[in-house]
C-alpha cells in the first residue's frame, strides 16, 4: 500500500516539477521586455520611429501588459512546484521546536481542511472567469492593450491545477508517515526524516564551528 501511494505522489511531483522548470522560460521574454521597455523610456524618439515603421507592438502600454502578464504567469506555474520542494512561507521559529509527527499532522490538516479545499474552489471560479473573458472576446481596458485577456486568465486555471497535483502529493505523502508503516523511508516533499534532520543539524554545527575557526 505504501509503494502504491508513494509512486503515485512521485509521479504527481514529477508533473509538477517538469511544469515548473518549463514555465521558468517565462523570464527570459520578460526580461528582455523590461529591458526594451526601460530603454525605450530614456530615448522615446526611438519608440515613435519604431511604432511607426514596425506597428503597434513597441508601444509603452503594450509591452507594460506583456511585462505583467508574463510575471503573472510566471508565479502561477511555479506556485505548486515551491510547495512541493519547501520554498513557502512558514514560521520557521515555531516549526523548528516541533517533533517529526507534530509536523505531518500539521501538513496533513492543512492540505485536507485548507489547500486542496481552497484550490478547488479556485478552480471552479478561475474557470468561470477566464471561460466568460473567452465568451465576450475580453480585451484589455487600454485602446493600445492586448487583445484576448482570456489567455493570461487561462493561467490561474493551470496554475491551480499544477498546486492541486502539489497539494495531493504532499497528502499521500502524510497519509504514508501517519498510517502506514513506521520503518518505511522515501524522499519526503516538505518535512525532513528525523535522523536527516540531525544530521543536518550536525553539519550545520560543523560548518558554523569552521567560519568561528576562520575568523579567529
Amino acid at each position: 500500500m505504501e509503494e502504491t501511494l508513494d509512486n503515485i505522489s512521485e509521479k504527481l511531483r514529477s508533473i509538477v516539477d517538469r511544469l515548473g522548470k518549463l514555465s521558468t522560460f517565462f523570464m527570459v521574454p520578460l526580461v528582455f521586455i523590461t529591458i526594451w521597455d526601460v530603454f525605450c523610456r530614456k530615448l522615446v524618439w526611438i519608440q515613435i520611429w519604431l511604432v511607426e515603421n514596425f506597428g503597434r507592438m513597441f508601444e509603452s502600454t503594450l509591452m507594460q501588459e506583456m511585462e505583467w502578464h508574463l510575471h503573472t504567469a510566471l508565479f502561477l506555474m511555479v506556485f505548486g512546484y515551491g510547495f512541493t520542494h519547501n520554498r513557502h512561507v512558514r514560521v520557521d521559529f515555531i516549526r523548528e521546536n516541533l517533533s517529526f509527527r507534530t509536523k505531518i499532522w500539521i501538513d496533513f490538516l492543512g492540505t485536507t481542511f485548507f489547500m486542496i479545499p481552497w484550490i478547488c474552489v479556485l478552480l471552479y471560479f478561475s474557470f468561470i472567469y477566464t471561460r466568460e473573458s473567452f465568451l465576450i472576446n475580453e480585451i484589455s481596458a487600454s485602446l493600445v492593450g492586448l487583445s484576448h485577456r482570456w489567455i493570461i486568465k487561462s493561467f490561474l486555471v493551470l496554475g491551480f491545477i499544477v498546486a492541486l497535483l502539489s497539494g495531493i502529493a504532499v497528502w499521500l505523502q502524510t497519509v504514508i508517515c501517519l498510517f502506514g508503516r513506521p520503518d518505511y523511508r522515501f524522499d519526503l516533499m516538505t518535512v525532513q526524516w528525523p535522523e536527516e534532520e540531525l544530521d543536518q543539524r550536525q553539519q550545520d554545527l560543523k560548518e558554523m564551528e569552521g567560519t568561528l575557526e576562520a575568523k579567529s
